[in-house]
């Protein structure tokens, strides 16, 4: 009896060290660098930190873009509120024409041949030819009168 007591405590003493031997193994393997969950972990982490340096980039990038397009809207807004005083004075023009009272006084002035040739004319069945309206032409721009080119002399 003492024997065979003997030779279980052998076995139970080279089983605990193979399941000793194998966690071990496992062990190892777990916690190894290159393929076990310490692998896992160091490229989670070098990950981490390569995410933060792209989103501190990230972030520098569009504080500068923020600033320029700022800059770009201040200067539309110059441009605009100049071409909106430019439009507003454009509005006090006035386009010269004689009043109705002088008009009908003064006798009426001769047409140059252009100026006839321009107006159109359309034929009726009566004896008289009728002139079609015209669209009305209005000052959209003011142009000052530039002096003729070539009287240097």
């Amino acid at each position: 009896m003492e024997l065979i007591a003997d030779i279980l405590l052998v076995a139970g003493a080279l089983g605990a060290g193979l399941y000793c031997f194998i966690l071990a193994r496992r062990l190892r393997r777990f916690t190894d660098l290159e393929k076990g969950v310490g692998g896992a972990v160091s490229v989670l982490s070098a990950q981490a930190e390569e995410l933060r340096n792209s989103l501190d980039d990230a972030r520098q990038s569009s504080d500068e873009s923020g600033v320029a397009l700022q800059a770009l809207t201040e200067r539309a807004e110059t441009v605009a509120e100049r071409l909106e005083l430019m439009m507003a004075s454009m509005h006090d023009v006035v386009q010269e024409e004689p009043a109705n009272s002088e008009a009908s006084e003064e006798p009426p002035q001769e047409e140059s041949a252009e100026e006839v040739a321009e107006e159109p004319i359309a034929e009726t069945s009566g004896s008289e030819p009728k002139q079609i309206e015209k669209k009305p032409e209005g000052l959209m721009f003011f142009r000052h009168a530039a002096p003729p080119v070539g009287d240097a002399q």
